[in-house]
């Protein structure tokens, strides 16, 4: 018997849970870590292990019967068909499971499950629209370093580039590259240090000192204007029509925004609902049609 639903939104810079009654009446909320199948499977069940945890111990629960719980879980990595079979054959024990990408729980959750687009950039970036037939469309979502344009490590990518430019005196010196030089260490060799162990993730914890620079440092400016006009193509193939909304979601969606070409801004809606919601929705879809 199914007691609770949870939702799940796994992605390469965290890991975020609600928690809801078999009715779908929502109790709590739970976070953890990185869990992008990317970073491999086992401690992408720990982050998702310790975020559900997290959630239940908001109502009262220490050890939660996890059998009694179906979980919808729209996770980073999942377009890699192995590790989501990997990571779907490694299900501790819950008492169903749905598991699908991120952009489409993020999709379902931003329309509440009605046609629209939804570019989701977060860590990485991916594109999908429902229809009103019912039929998905995806674009992006190959990945970093290859794809995931205008997300947290595409943009941090950027960012080094820059500073390396800056530390061989190619580029002039700025407060926005000094302090990007010192989250990454403060020197030459820190900067080696700190690429040879980067991730996705480190990347991406580039990318807030961006914005917090763009308004004053052109080249912040030049990375995120770029990063509007990569959403702008992921949204033309998406929907050549012009017509469904448009959600910007995702860690970096409302940052981005201003960046945006005007003609899309003008177009596009605030999401109703984050993919952890939108995971909801797919657990709840699930169990229906099982």
């Amino acid at each position: 018997m199914i007691d609770y639903l949870i939702g799940v939104d796994g992605g390469g810079t965290g890991t975020r849970v609600r928690l809801a009654r078999a009715d779908g009446t929502e109790l709590a909320q739970g976070r953890g870590g990185p869990s992008g199948l990317s970073l491999g499977i086992a401690p992408a069940w720990a982050a998702v292990g310790d975020a559900v945890a997290q959630a239940f111990r908001e109502i009262g629960i220490d050890r939660p019967a996890i059998g009694a719980a179906a979980i919808g879980l729209g996770m980073a990595g999942v377009h890699n068909k192995q590790w989501a079979a990997r990571f779907a054959a490694a299900d501790p024990g819950y008492g169903a499971l749905a598991l699908d990408n991120d952009g489409y729980t993020t999709l379902l959750g931003a329309h509440r499950g009605e046609p629209g687009i939804i570019v989701a950039i977060g860590t990485g970036s991916v594109g999908q629209a429902l229809f009103a037939d019912g039929s998905l469309r995806e674009v992006g979502g190959w990945g970093f370093p290859a794809g995931d344009e205008a997300g947290g490590g595409w943009i941090g990518l950027r960012a080094i580039n820059h500073i390396e430019k800056v530390l061989d005196g190619r580029r002039p010196d700025s407060p926005f590259a000094r302090e990007l030089i010192a989250a990454c260490g403060g020197d030459r060799d820190a900067v080696q240090l700190w690429l040879g162990r980067a991730t996705q993730t480190s990347y991406a914890s580039l990318a807030p000192i961006v914005v917090r620079h763009a308004t004053s440092d052109s080249t912040a400016r030049a990375f995120l204007a770029d990063a509007g006009h990569e959403v702008a193509e992921i949204t033309a193939a998406l929907d050549p029509s012009g017509r469904l909304p448009l959600a910007l979601c995702g860690g970096l969606g409302e940052p981005l925004r201003p960046h945006l070409p005007p003609e899309l801004l003008a177009r596009s809606v605030q999401a109703h609902g984050d993919a952890a919601s939108g995971a909801l929705r797919m657990i709840v879809r699930h169990l229906k049609e099982k």
